[in-house]
């Protein structure tokens, strides 16, 4: 049985509790909920920043064994720390943005394999920058149906349709190598594809997706343009980028990739080398079966699973 982080929330995956620590040495990656929901673009207040703890709750059914990856054990080569979450301010987002960014910058510093559980794709912004005052500069492959990359929503800067303009900005962020992928569906306003093409920003839509018929491929492929010019690659996964079909409690965003596709995906960009990732925008208010909040598990043992190879290399 898991400890737990607070209440009946168990470490995500049976990972070592680590709340207390400051050593970080005694495992080789480290996951961190973001429970932070800011300006609600669809609507009406989402649960997002419910998401952290739903997902653990969710993970505490699940072992790190993938018979279809070559019978891996996950847990076999990785030892996995669970810190907590960032302690949010939900009146003040400024200060939120500070604390994401003041909490992930000793996670960057011990060079561990990290994994943010949001919250909203805000989030994504400060995680980064905290990543690029460690004085890297940083290719993002970005999997998402929508850019995210408008300049505000209602007067706030750092909603979750703003997290990529906010990155073009970041010096630390070659543009270059922002992979924007999966992109669909007339959720996305004209702006967003100006913004992503003046910022020198790659978009891979979802007709490219599948046109290209060789998914394994085709990650190695996202990873070679993420990493030119590039000291290291994140990978940031919002849980729209699944079609409907597979993400039931999320925006109703058709045409959107299988979980087939989005774990093979996941799972081969991994094994290229990534230094950490977070998944996103997980609504368990709107998904009375947590589809997407049990889904998250699979996704992150696939990243896992790719890093074990990628390090073995």
């Amino acid at each position: 049985m898991s400890e737990t982080i607070y209440g009946n929330t168990p470490c995500f995956l049976g990972a070592v509790n680590m709340v207390n620590e400051t050593n970080l040495n005694g495992v080789d990656a480290i996951v961190y909920g973001v429970p932070w929901e800011g300006a609600v673009t669809w609507g009406d207040y989402t649960g997002c920043e419910l998401g952290p703890k739903v997902m653990r709750i969710s993970s505490g059914r699940y072992s790190g064994y993938l018979p279809e990856l070559d019978h891996i054990d996950v847990f076999e080569h990785v030892k996995l720390g669970d810190v907590g979450d960032v302690d949010v301010v939900p009146a003040d987002v400024e200060e939120t943005m500070e604390r994401i960014v003041q909490f992930t910058d000793p996670l960057w510093k011990s060079g561990k394999f990290l994994i943010g559980l949001g919250g909203d794709h805000g989030i994504t912004f400060p995680i980064v920058k905290s990543l690029t005052n460690q004085g890297k500069k940083v290719g993002i492959i970005h999997l998402d149906a929508h850019y995210d990359n408008l300049p505000s929503h209602e007067g706030d800067p750092y909603a979750r349709c703003s997290p990529f303009i906010r990155l073009y900005e970041q010096d630390g962020v070659r543009n270059e190598s922002i992979i924007h992928t999966g992109i669909h569906g007339p959720r996305n306003k004209p702006e967003s594809g100006r913004n992503a093409r003046n910022a020198g920003a790659v978009t891979i839509t979802i007709n490219d997706i599948r046109k290209h018929h060789d998914l394994q491929a085709l990650g190695r492929e996202l990873h070679e343009m993420a990493s030119k010019e590039v000291d290291c690659v994140y990978l940031s996964i919002c849980s729209d980028v699944l079609d409907y079909a597979f993400n039931p409690g999320g925006p109703v965003d058709g045409n959107g990739l299988t979980s087939f596709e989005l774990l093979t995906l996941v799972h081969e960009i991994c094994k290229q080398g990534v230094i950490g990732m977070d998944f996103v925008e997980v609504y368990p208010q709107q998904d009375p079966a947590q589809f997407s909040a049990h889904f998250s598990s699979t996704i992150i043992l696939y990243a896992l699973a790719g890093h074990v190879l990628q390090q073995k290399q």
